[in-house]
């Protein structure tokens, strides 16, 4: 499981940014960061479950399970404690930025798992190290086992 983590967070190494500024990043809503952080979550978990091969309908099954806000939210629950203050202010903001949550899902758990995403948007525009050492953290194989 470390090989793929980490052909994961080389692929998205590729594709970053040069890192924004305080005053850039501040003029980005918690909502744009969400949906950067979503964009790149969604990748790293594709990227991630590349190997071994599997069959498409293998490769969503695994990507759906992992990107539905419930495991969004459980995942954010294991990093927690890992998270700086800066990080933790993010996450509120993300949370507070969450829109109205599909039906079938309770908007406490979405606003759980926008805080995630909109994290993960701060940290792939400001500090791609710091992101990749949170993914790394990430307990894809319990929630692979959950789906």
């Amino acid at each position: 499981m470390i090989e793929e983590e980490e052909l994961a967070t080389q692929s998205l190494q590729r594709l970053v940014m040069t890192p924004m500024s305080l005053a850039q990043i501040q003029q980005v809503s918690p909502a744009a960061l969400a949906y950067i952080g979503d964009a790149v979550y969604e990748l790293y978990i594709r990227t991630n479950y590349l190997l071994p091969p599997k069959t498409a309908y293998a490769y969503h099954q695994l990507v759906v399970a992992q990107v539905r806000a419930e495991s969004q939210a459980l995942q954010l629950e294991c990093l927690r404690d890992c998270l700086t203050p800066t990080e933790l202010e993010i996450v509120r903001r993300g949370r507070n930025a969450a829109n109205r949550p599909p039906k079938r899902v309770d908007a406490e758990i979405y606003g759980r798992a926008t805080s995630l995403e909109t994290l993960i948007g701060y940290l792939y525009l400001t500090n791609f190290p710091r992101l990749s050492q949170l993914l790394q953290k990430l307990n894809l194989q319990e929630a692979q086992v959950k789906k």
